[in-house]
C-alpha cells in the first residue's frame, strides 16, 4: 500500500510495502517486498531497502545506502529474519544495515535519533539504543549491542557479540575486542581505557556529584593494583547507591567477553 507523496516515478516499490504519508523516495530507488516506511521519512535516490524492513517516522536515508539486505553470515539459508530502525535515524550515503539470523534472535534493532554517517556498517543482530553517533566506516560486527549516547570514531571495528556502555566514546581507527565500560573513553588497536568520558558526561547533563563519584570508580576499578573482582566490591561498598555507580558495577560483571582496561 503507498500513501507516500514525492515518490519520482523511476523508483521501483513493491505492491505490498507499506509507505506512510509525506514520503519522498528519489530516482532509482527500490523498495522492496514486506517493507514498511513510515510517516515523513525521506529517502534518496539509489537507495535499496528490501526483506522483513521497518523504517521509522521522519528518517533520512541517503543516497546508496542498503538497508535490510541479508546478513553476511554463512549459517544463513534464507529464513525471513527482521531489521527495525526506530524514528528520526540519519542513514549517510553507503551504509549498510543488514537483517538478523535465527541463531542471533532474528532481529538487528536500532533505536531513536542515531546517526550512521558514510560507508558505517551494522552487521546482524546488532542491537543499537538511542543518540547513538558512529563515525565514517565504523563497523559493527554481528551480535554488537550500542547503549545510548554511545559514539564510535571513524574507521573503528568492534568485535562481534562485544558490548558498548552508555556514554561511551571510541576514538577512532580503533578495534575494540572486549565490551567497553560505561561512560569510558577507549582507544586504541586494541582498545584500551583512557579515563572517563567527562565531557560526554558534561554535556549529557551529568551531575559533578554524579562525575566525581565515576572518577573515583574508574580509579579504583583500572588505576590500582587490587584485582577486578575486590575492586568491585570495593567499589559498592564505597561509592554505591549512585545509579550511575551501580550500573557501572553491574555492567562489568555481567561481561562474558571481559572488559577493555
Amino acid at each position: 500500500m503507498t500513501t507516500g507523496t514525492g515518490i519520482h516515478p523511476t523508483a521501483v516499490i513493491a505492491p505490498d510495502a507499506v509507505i506512510g504519508e509525506g514520503v519522498e523516495i528519489g530516482p532509482y530507488s527500490i523498495v522492496g517486498s514486506g517493507v514498511t516506511i513510515g510517516n515523513g521519512t525521506w529517502i534518496g535516490s539509489h537507495v535499496v531497502i528490501e526483506g522483513k524492513t521497518d523504517i521509522g517516522q521522519q528518517c533520512k536515508i541517503f543516497h546508496h545506502s542498503y538497508v535490510g539486505g541479508p546478513p553476511q553470515d554463512l549459517k544463513y539459508c534464507g529464513e525471513e529474519t527482521r531489521l527495525t530502525v526506530g524514528n528520526h535515524n540519519i542513514i549517510r550515503e553507503y551504509v549498510t544495515l543488514n537483517r538478523g539470523t535465527v541463531s542471533g534472535g532474528g532481529i538487528t534493532a536500532i533505536g531513536n535519533n542515531n546517526l550512521f554517517m558514510a560507508y558505517v556498517h551494522v552487521a546482524h543482530d546488532c542491537h543499537i539504543g538511542n543518540h547513538v553517533v558512529m563515525a565514517n566506516a565504523a563497523t559493527l560486527a554481528g551480535h554488537v549491542t550500542i547503549e545510548d549516547r554511545a559514539i564510535i570514531g571513524g574507521l573503528s571495528a568492534i568485535h562481534q557479540f562485544a558490548r558498548i556502555g552508555t556514554c561511551v566514546m571510541i576514538g577512532g581507527c580503533s578495534a575494540v575486542p572486549q565490551d567497553v565500560p560505561p561512560y569510558m573513553n577507549a582507544t586504541g588497536n586494541r582498545a584500551q581505557l583512557y579515563g572517563l568520558n567527562t565531557i560526554g558526561l558534561q554535556r549529557n547533563n551529568f551531575s559533578d556529584e554524579t562525575i566525581g563519584s565515576l572518577k573515583k570508580a574508574y580509579k579504583i576499578l583500572f588505576r590500582s593494583k587490587m584485582t577486578l573482582e575486590s575492586a568491585l566490591d570495593k567499589v559498592q561498598g564505597e561509592l554505591g547507591g549512585t545509579p550511575e555507580v551501580d550500573y557501572l558495577v553491574q555492567f562489568i560483571r555481567k561481561s562474558e567477553r571481559g572488559i577493555c582496561r
